[in-house]
């Protein structure tokens, strides 16, 4: 892309809209400038043409996205096949085995949520499409790292702000690499209370009709009921099956 075709405002206003979220639903016009990295009167402007454009609503001193940003994702989840097609086997496996499951895209250092199947509460936050968690933490995250280059699974891994959310969380860039290892040999990858204590999960990556990893399946189970050794034996069967239904309906 040449320089000429860069809309700097456009990617501004992203960015601004990138920096709302749990832990910051609210922020005022220096929150926004220090999240983003942008000005105080880049932000400002920003936050205002999003409340003129109703994507913000503003109190006078904190702004707030509305549920008109909701378009946005919609538009994505509107546009590809992949979460209308899923779903149906996601409810089925859901309901087999007792237990949530959900498909995720990569994107950047993030999973994304396209399609979810709950049977129970199991992580403290709410998961949903649009969701979005730390790819290397996350056994879905693992299984698409892992279908990458190493080259490229490297630099995305050693770019991430790695943080420790259990004691269980591997962190190191080595380790990882070491995991993602494992994940190509296996072809599957378990995670053991790494995101959340209490959670254990395991994914497979989902391949369409020419072979290529589009993105992942997995199964997330309460660690007191299933422990992670034993996610393999109880539920890979089921994904495998799941996942050679779908590769010939991924285009």
């Amino acid at each position: 892309m040449v320089e000429q075709d860069f809309v700097n405002g456009f990617a501004r206003g992203l960015r601004v809209i990138e920096a709302f979220g749990d832990a910051k639903p609210k922020m005022a016009i220096a929150d926004v400038a220090k999240a983003t990295g942008l000005d105080r009167a880049t932000s400002r402007r920003c936050l205002l043409t999003l409340a003129q454009l109703g994507y913000a609503d503003y109190d006078g001193k904190f702004f707030a996205l509305t549920p008109k940003v909701l378009r946005l994702g919609y538009a994505y989840l509107a546009s590809t096949p992949l979460p209308h097609i899923v779903q149906p086997y996601l409810d089925r496996l859901s309901e087999t085995v007792g237990q949530s499951s959900s498909v995720s895209v990569l994107d950047g250092s993030d999973v994304v949520y396209v399609a979810r199947a709950s049977q129970r509460r199991v992580m403290s936050i709410n998961l949903m499409p649009g969701s979005r968690l730390p790819a290397y933490c996350a056994s879905m995250g693992r299984v698409l790292l892992a279908a990458l280059p190493v080259g490229e699974a490297r630099r995305i891994i050693d770019e991430t702000p790695r943080t420790s959310f259990t004691p269980l969380t591997k962190t190191g860039l080595d380790d990882l690499l070491h995991e993602l290892e494992v994940v190509r040999v296996n072809g599957f990858a378990v995670i053991d209370q790494e995101l959340e204590l209490g959670l254990c999960s395991i994914a497979v990556p989902l391949e369409d009709s020419r072979g290529r990893i589009v993105a992942a399946l997995n199964i997330g189970a309460p660690a007191a009921s299933v422990a992670a050794n034993d996610l393999a034996d109880r539920y890979l069967s089921e994904l495998k099956a799941v996942a050679a239904a779908l590769r010939p309906l991924l285009r």
